[in-house]
């Protein structure tokens, strides 16, 4: 059975000191809620064989914020496998977001486990920017490297 494939979009802006800070949200979900560290994630989705990356990563953005994927030139991450497997293709892209903006999708599941009760739970329960160095610990381990990849496609320092 081939891996499992995700796609996503990775916005960065330039702050006045011209360092570079990245837009990730924290997921959503009871296992989640208590955890700060490994518990961010760039904005991506799974998408099916027949589908294009870059036609998901917008639609995941959009489905995961609740707003339109920014216009603007997309530049190339690349991919990396995940602990889990699953091969994750990103894109950056320089734009800026108001977090407030954001309405994130939502998705249903039993909790309390074996309880029979689906609740729904936000796919992303906040969102926010950092700086390379402050979003490295936050992000989970599989996605650390698209931070180094940026860095060096933009010429960022890690503040």
């Amino acid at each position: 059975m081939p891996a499992k494939r995700s796609a996503g979009l990775l916005l960065f802006r330039r702050t006045a000191e011209d360092h570079v800070e990245v837009l990730i949200g924290h997921m959503g979900g009871p296992f989640w809620a208590a955890h700060d560290e490994a518990a961010w994630s760039i904005p991506k989705g799974e998408y099916a064989a027949d589908e294009p990356p870059a036609d998901a990563a917008r639609r995941e953005f959009e489905e995961e914020l609740g707003v339109p994927a920014p216009q603007g030139e997309w530049i190339d991450l690349g991919e990396a496998r995940q602990g889990n497997g699953k091969l994750v293709t990103i894109w950056a892209v320089e734009a800026d977001l108001d977090p407030a903006r954001t309405v994130p999708g939502t998705f249903s599941m039993e909790w309390p486990r074996g309880s029979g009760v689906i609740r729904e739970f936000p796919e992303i329960d906040r969102v926010g920017w950092f700086g390379l160095d402050a979003a490295r610990p936050l992000l989970v381990a599989g996605q650390r490297v698209f931070l180094e990849r940026l860095a060096e496609r933009v010429g960022a320092d890690g503040v």
